[in-house]
């Protein structure tokens, strides 16, 4: 819900401070690759120390991360928050390590679509409060309440009240895992197991390492990880290019563009929350795969199509209603393939690479968008087509 409540503002509160398309895109850019550096740590030690630590640390961090964001009074503070939100972000990989850790693998893709969903909740909810916390309207009715100085205050910084919202709920979501998240790690075995140092995407040996993991695994794990970065990519690029396509093209406000993420959150709560267990029974996961490949590719291709807002809904419901079917399947997929003593690491590194696209995606979006504000949508999209062959290959397999 905090990464909801910032994600569709960042854009407008970056110009604030005369910030470029491209800075824009570095500004979601940074917490992906701080991201892509810790997912594989984090998951990596989670294996060894147990998840429940790594959750404590992270969701503590996340706390100081979006309070400064709140305070920031400058383009480099605001990056400074998004560095450390990104790596405290990080935590994703424990996350569905653990989700592996107890789940049964028929009920596998059914766990990892909770993780989704959780986050398509915190889209559904994040941006919907966003448009309120900065609307005139609430600080009028702060301003009602005999507290008018804060409600002048909050006029002249209205980013800062979502930041402090945003780090309030992770320092709820830091109670819940001190207080109610067992551990599932058996530290005396993996105490016993090879120690396996990962380092992140850039280094030789993060790729000295997946090339063993891939040796130890299924000969369909590398394609998938392949697949994570894709689709990591394509669905991050929209991150820069798409408040700014709003913005240009449609003439929509900061409220209305965080609507939009409010569809694709819905969308994700709907499909991951409920919908993917029934349809995992009815159909294989590949399938599936296959087809959210497929609608992603054509919604994300539609965008740039889009002449009226109602047009821009539906084409955006078309690429969110794919994205939330190949997500926990292929988080699935890739946790069946993996080896089985080291699920945390594999996924982290799963991650690491999601996370690789994520810090080349918005960076992306915002370089083509000061070329052509359709470019963005219409590349990103040839580039996504890979993941329908991907999805093709993993059926006939």
């Amino acid at each position: 819900m905090g990464f909801g409540i910032v994600l569709p503002l960042l854009p407008f509160y970056a110009s604030e401070f005369n910030a470029s398309p491209v800075m824009i895109g570095l500004l979601y850019s940074v917490f992906s690759f701080s991201q892509l550096i810790f997912s594989p740590i984090w998951g990596s030690l989670s294996d060894r120390i147990g998840r429940r630590p790594i959750m404590l640390i992270s969701t503590f961090g996340a706390v100081i991360a979006y309070i400064i964001f709140g305070l920031a009074g400058s383009l480099a503070v605001l990056l400074l928050s998004r560095v450390i939100a990104g790596v405290m972000g990080g935590n994703i990989s424990t996350a569905q390590a653990y989700v592996a850790d107890v789940t049964a693998p028929e009920d596998r893709a059914k766990g990892m679509g909770m993780i989704g969903a959780a986050f398509g909740l915190g889209f559904v909810l994040g941006p919907a409060m966003a448009a309120g916390l900065i609307h005139p309207g609430f600080h009028a009715w702060v301003a009602s309440l005999g507290i008018g100085d804060i409600a002048v205050w909050l006029e002249a910084n209205k980013y800062a009240l979502p930041g402090f919202f945003a780090a309030f709920l992770s320092f709820c979501s830091f109670l819940l895992v001190w207080l109610k998240l067992e551990e599932t790690v058996d530290k005396t075995k993996a105490a016993s197991e090879p120690k396996t140092k990962r380092f992140g995407v850039l280094t030789p040996s993060f790729w000295k390492s997946l090339k063993k993991d891939q040796e130890k695994a299924s000969s369909l794990f590398g394609i998938l990880l392949f697949a994570a970065f894709l689709l990591s990519f394509g669905q991050a690029s929209l991150y820069s290019a798409f408040p700014l396509f709003c913005d240009t093209q449609l003439g929509m406000s900061p409220e209305q563009v965080g609507i939009q993420f409010f569809y694709i959150g819905l969308i994700a709560v709907i499909v991951q929350g409920g919908l993917i267990r029934p349809l995992t029974r009815w159909f294989d996961e590949e399938k599936i795969f296959l087809a959210g490949n497929i609608l992603m590719t054509i919604g994300m291709g539609l965008l740039a199509l889009s002449q009226t807002v109602s047009m821009l809904t539906a084409f955006l419901a078309i690429m969110a209603l794919g994205h939330s079917l190949n997500l926990p399947t292929m988080n699935s997929l890739i946790s069946k393939e993996a080896d089985p003593n080291r699920v945390g690491a594999m996924m982290g590194t799963a991650q690491g690479l999601s996370g690789l696209g994520r810090t080349i995606g918005p960076t992306w979006g915002g370089f083509l968008f000061g070329f052509s504000p359709y470019l963005p949508f219409y590349l990103t999209a040839t580039v996504l087509i890979l993941t329908i062959w991907i999805g093709v290959k993993m059926v006939r397999k």
